[in-house]
């Protein structure tokens, strides 16, 4: 399983960016596909997760609830991360996984490259 994310970039407060990731194959045993962000000089945290299978439900982490949307595309093999109203707070690299479910790092064991996001004020 390969993962390839895209669709990060420069922006201002208040703008929107739209990620990507798409997956070559879908891990069967893996069924949670992720997005995390990493600050420079902070740990790896979850932004949201979603199951690929059966309702879809999703999972965000309090601080994008209401601004972020994860989403999928089962017939592409593809999850997105609609990001809305982005604030400084927001810059990091942000990755996305696949794996067990969960907030930690270590359940995903498939990552894609890191896809850079900056807001500037």
């Amino acid at each position: 399983v390969q993962l390839q994310a895209s669709g990060g970039g420069l922006v201002q407060a208040g703008d929107s960016l739209r990620l990507s990731c798409a997956a070559s194959g879908r891990p069967a045993s893996h069924r949670v596909a992720a997005w995390f962000r990493q600050a420079p000089g902070k740990e790896r945290e979850i932004v949201a997760r979603i199951n690929w299978e059966n309702s879809g439900i999703a999972v965000y982490e309090d601080s994008v609830k209401g601004r972020f949307t994860i989403g999928r595309d089962n017939a592409k093999d593809t999850v997105y991360l609609q990001m809305n109203n982005l604030k400084p707070d927001d810059t990091a690299v942000y990755y996305c996984a696949a794996g067990l479910g969960g907030t930690n790092p270590v359940l995903y064991p498939y990552w894609g490259q890191g896809t850079q996001v900056t807001v500037s004020s």
